[in-house]
């Protein structure tokens, strides 16, 4: 599954190398990580563009996200995502089926990039942060490496907002080159959700497959 989705939950093992931090970045991410983690539903939409090692750019895609602490639902084009904090399921539209499993932390973030929110804690080094602006939106632009080779990233880039320390942008830069550009155009943090929101519902989708894997 390409890593265009969103969720900030995972938090890897590593431990972290403070020499390789820079502080003001550290703190930055520290404020943006809070505000999720305070909020009781966040809502989001997004827009992502995939670019492969050879500069050839895939189809946009766009799409919702409504999050609550370590569970999500996605709402795209082609296919839902619902996940609790212990169960995903993938909806595929064209095909009316359902594959249920139990991911993985790091599966999770792999399709997962707001999980950066998590996981820049733990076994990353961060750059200093640079002061840019996109789409007239003042941000901090943070740049992350792996400390170690076994990542599924070479590069995390971040864009935080500077008025309120929400997320604007990720480009996440893949070991074999691939680049995925996530632009977050909604994100508000305003919502209660009910968890049933993220679990799903076959009486709402009659006649579907499912795909147990478990």
């Amino acid at each position: 599954m390409k890593p265009t989705l969103f969720l900030l939950t995972a938090l890897f093992l590593s431990l972290p190398l403070f020499s390789q931090r820079n502080a003001e970045a550290v703190s930055i991410l520290d404020k943006s990580l809070a505000g999720f983690e305070k909020s009781q539903g966040i809502e989001l939409l997004f827009e992502t563009i995939t670019i492969d090692a050879d500069g050839d750019a895939y189809p946009p895609e766009t799409g919702k996200a409504y999050i609550k602490g370590n569970r999500f639902k996605l709402e795209m084009e082609d296919m839902h995502i619902w996940f609790d904090g212990e169960t995903q399921w993938v909806f595929m539209k064209n095909a009316n089926e359902v594959n249920i499993s139990n991911p993985s932390s790091q599966e999770i973030a792999a399709i997962s990039p707001l999980a950066l929110l998590g996981m820049y804690k733990n076994g990353y080094t961060i750059k200093a942060p640079v002061s840019k602006a996109i789409k007239q939106i003042p941000v901090y632009q943070i740049e992350m490496q792996p400390a170690t080779g076994n990542k599924d990233f070479k590069q995390v880039t971040v864009s935080i907002n500077k008025n309120n320390y929400t997320l604007v942008q990720v480009v996440l830069t893949a070991v074999n080159g691939m680049k995925t550009q996530i632009n977050i155009s909604r994100y508000n943090a305003n919502f209660q959700f009910e968890d049933s929101l993220f679990r799903f519902n076959k009486t709402a989708h009659p006649g579907v497959e499912i795909v147990d894997l478990r």
